[in-house]
């Protein structure tokens, strides 16, 4: 193959890449060794060579001339010594029972100090402490590779992979990066290692540079004068390496070495890391450690995800929240979204096998799996990482209106990194990719639930790790807390009757259907200002001249209802955006604060009592509901065309954007009577012009006074009467802002053939009987519209509950044989009555009249 063809070639590109690596690897391994004979010698008091220091021959060299002549030595293929035994030479890797020089150290590295674990210390003397301790570096590893594939012998590679791999200490000094480039390195990097085109001017410029950098060069060349320095993780020739492990040699060759040695590795972290008393590394030292072995791309295969992976996360779960962050930022520096993906599907593969292969009963839950709590716990450091390394806004934005409502808990780990995982407007990798669905169908949520009360460390809670948990279980893990509320509000009010003090155990509204705004809001204020703790009570709604038991259906009516009547536009109170048809709050509304409370106190109420609402709110109003102000890239979501304007002036390239653009600080908008209004944005702001130079000061003040201050007076009496239902709940652990938007608002996923396969039957009914077959032949059939008014005649809403409509659980009973009437629903309790009609035409036609004169009736 030709120059052209192998250039051409990606797969012989990299060959010749790897190929030139190890040739410089090599030929540095010597020349060092030259080098170190020069200025340390041999050791050996009776060395005869004329270039070894040991033999008192050669006179006393800078280290710049000392790397010139190493340089020229190794040209002329000169005489090495061997090293000599009373005398140890800096060596990256010193074979047991081996005096051989596998590799030489690289003139940069700083040497560890040397501390052994404690099953080392007791087998070792303060002499045997002086013998190198096994490591490795890119060069090294490159050499020991090189070296097995000429001789077809790769136990060399396989004892060294063990040594190093098995050992804190080894891991500890290996792959560090260097402080300075040696003289040495100068030379290879011009000649890329092929000495044949060094030229003597490139020597002879060594050895005329005696007084340049001396002291940091003697520095840099000398481990042993930087013993106790630790230099940063060499993350690319760490990638480099596994990869020239993974991609030259059989994984059958290193793979049980590998395995083997992290089973001990594993070992003697975990006895590192939960004895606090006599702790021998610092968290630094951890954290290398942890990043290195965390790097193999192959921990989610084979043998390694039986037993290595497994053994590392017991061990990593007792690392404490200051190596947990720096670990983190260890991971969000490289900023490489491949790499934090691939340690991110090990750590599901990990999980989601345990959880497929394990048998969990009564006795054992989930949540006592080790291995599974352990690898959820690393998981959350993987997720503050990608937290990190995606684009992150000021914590500035982070403002509740009322700063003396309950707030939850901050996380440890987040206190220790200064972020906030709702500063983070995108993801380097998308947060769904943490959700595990085997998992989060085999939590027992009311077990994990009650763990997330105790009081008791020991208690492990995949609520308090929610990242990794479906918004569906975490809204079943809300049901119960509220539940929870409820009863215990019922438990008081009957204590209280007991005692001779009438009570109501539910929050009672009696409403009339053609008043249902004005009567549901008369009543929520007066229960707010009397007695605003009964909004934590179960709602039971009354329609006045109506029968029927409110069981849930009619609630669900009632809030159907009301959102409709209140997002009416001739009510006032909301304006529809036209391009993205959302609903926001009409800054000019002449609706009192109490009204607006009053509306948050439905939406709250709906969260609490499980009900879903036809609202279509842009999702800077639940990243406010959060606690997070809204920004100029929430505007994309709210108005995409003032969005892509803005976008466009921020991004105009040239100085005249004043002439082009003719914008000022004074922005105009339209009320609702179609009058133009003025805004200064700031003092003056018709005579001050938008320039290069003051822009992104007027979109951020653009973008405050649309989404916060214009709004402020509505929207903080909004989340008043939120919180007055929900400040007490877990909502905003469990939830981000998207994910509140899903428990509102239901899922967008319109699946009925879900719905189908969850659908359970009763009476007589079966999925095989011919009028169930004729039924769903004729819903698949139907339009969306008519599929979502069948939902609200079955369910009481036409919304589709979170997790999908395989989370509904219809049922569809035989109501009676063959006859002329209409089917009817239990909305209470999702149960569809379907007369056995005889010709699927019937059964069409009384299906289409119910679902649509159904309102106020044939829902019981």
């Amino acid at each position: 193959m030709d120059l052209c063809d192998r250039s051409g070639d990606p797969a012989a590109s990299s060959s010749d890449a790897r190929e030139d690596e190890m040739k410089r690897a090599t030929a540095k391994s010597l020349i060092e060794r030259y080098f170190y004979q020069l200025t340390d010698g041999c050791g050996n008091p009776t060395c005869d060579n004329k270039h070894c220091a040991s033999s008192g021959q050669v006179t006393t060299l800078s280290p710049n001339e000392a790397a010139a002549k190493a340089i020229q030595l190794f040209s002329e293929e000169a005489r090495l010594c061997d090293p000599h035994r009373n005398k140890m030479p800096r060596t990256n890797f010193l074979s047991a029972g081996d005096n051989s020089v596998i590799s030489s150290i690289p003139c940069n590295d700083m040497a560890a100090p040397i501390s052994l674990n404690d099953s080392a210390r007791s087998s070792q003397t303060k002499q045997d402490i002086t013998m190198a301790i096994p490591y490795l570096t890119e060069d090294s590893l490159y050499e020991i590779i090189s070296e097995c594939e000429s001789s077809e012998n790769y136990s060399k590679l396989i004892r060294t992979l063990g040594e190093v791999f098995s050992s804190i200490e080894s891991l500890v000094r290996s792959f560090r990066q260097r402080v300075l480039s040696s003289p040495i390195d100068a030379i290879l990097d011009k000649t890329a290692g092929d000495l044949t085109t060094l030229k003597k001017e490139d020597v002879r410029s060594l050895e005329g540079e005696k007084d340049k950098d001396e002291d940091s060069c003697v520095s840099a060349m000398s481990p042993d004068s930087a013993e106790n320095q630790r230099l940063p993780l060499d993350y690319a020739g760490l990638r480099r390496s596994y990869s020239a492990l993974l991609e030259r040699l059989p994984s059958n060759i290193t793979e049980s070495a590998m395995v083997n040695a992290l089973v001990t590795l594993a070992g003697y972290l975990q006895m590192e890391l939960q004895n606090r008393n006599t702790k021998l590394y610092s968290n630094d030292d951890i954290v290398h450690v942890l990043t290195i072995i965390y790097e193999i791309p192959v921990l989610g295969n084979g043998d390694f995800l039986e037993t290595a992976f497994p053994a590392l996360c017991r061990a990593t779960k007792w690392i404490n929240v200051e190596v947990q962050a720096k670990l983190a930022q260890m991971w969000s520096s490289s900023r490489n979204s491949s790499c934090l993906s691939l340690l991110l599907e090990n750590l599901q593969q990990l999980v989601t096998l345990r959880v497929i292969l394990t048998q969990f009963h009564p006795d054992f839950c989930v949540q006592e799996e080790n291995v599974v709590t352990a690898a959820t716990k690393l998981m959350k450091v993987v997720y503050y990482a990608n937290i990190l390394a995606g684009v992150l806004e000021s914590p500035i934005l982070r403002q509740k209106p009322d700063k003396n409502l309950w707030t939850d808990p901050e996380d440890e780990l987040a206190l220790e990194l200064g972020v906030h995982p709702l500063d983070c407007r995108k993801p380097l990798i998308p947060l769904t990719e943490f959700y595990n669905e085997p998992l989060s169908d085999a939590v027992e949520v009311d077990k994990d639930f009650s763990n997330y009360k105790s009081p008791s460390p020991n208690k492990f809670s995949f609520l308090l790790y929610p990242f990794i948990l479906t918004p569906a279980t975490k809204a079943l893990g809300l049901y119960y807390d509220n539940r929870i509320r409820m009863f215990s509000e019922r438990r008081f009010s009957f204590l209280q009757s007991v005692s001779g003090n009438p009570s109501n155990p539910y929050l009672k509204l009696c409403v009339r259907r053609d008043h249902i705004v004005d009567d549901a809001l008369v009543e929520l204020e007066m229960v707010s200002m009397v007695n605003p703790i009964d909004l934590k009570k179960q709602l039971v709604v009354e329609f006045q001249g109506e029968q029927g038991i409110d069981e849930g259906g009619v609630s669900k009516e009632f809030f159907q209802l009301v959102i409709e009547e209140i997002f009416n536009p001739d009510y006032g109170m909301f304006v529809t955006q036209p391009e993205s048809q959302t609903m926001w709050f009409n800054p000019m509304s002449f609706e009192t604060e109490a009204q607006f409370t009053l509306i948050g106190i439905v939406l709250g109420l709906a969260i609490y009592n499980n009900v879903i609402l036809a609202v279509n709110f842009p999702l800077v109003l639940y990243r406010k509901l959060m606690g997070i102000l809204g920004s100029f890239e929430d505007l994309q979501d709210w108005n995409p065309t003032l969005y892509n304007s803005l976008k466009q002036l921020l991004e105009y390239p040239d100085p005249d954007l004043e002439e082009v653009f003719m914008q000022t600080f004074r922005v105009s908008y339209q009320d609702v009577f179609g009058n133009l209004m003025h805004h200064d944005l700031v003092e003056c702001g018709d005579s001050v012009s938008v320039t290069p130079e003051n822009k992104y000061e007027f979109v951020k003040l653009y973008a405050d006074y649309l989404l916060n201050k214009s709004v402020d007076k509505q929207f903080t009496a909004f989340y008043k009467g939120f919180q007055m239902v929900t400040g007490e709940s877990p909502l905003e652990q469990f939830f981000r802002p998207e994910e509140v938007e899903l428990l509102i608002c239901g899922s967008k996923n319109f699946n009925f053939d879900e719905l189908e396969d969850a659908t359970e039957y009763d009476g007589g009914y079966t999925r095989f009987t011919m009028i169930v077959r004729n039924f769903w032949q004729i819903v698949h059939a139907f339009s969306n519209e008519d599929k979502r008014k069948l939902l609200q005649f079955a369910t009481g809403s036409d919304r589709v509950p979170i997790g999908g409509l395989s989370k509904l659980k219809l049922v569809i009973a035989r109501n009676g044989p063959d006859s002329d009437r209409l089917p009817t629903a239990h909305t209470c309790f999702n149960v569809l009555l379907l007369p056995e009609y005889l010709t699927k035409q019937k059964l069409k036609d009384r299906l289409l009249k119910a679902i649509n004169y159904s309102k106020g009736f044939g829902m019981l």
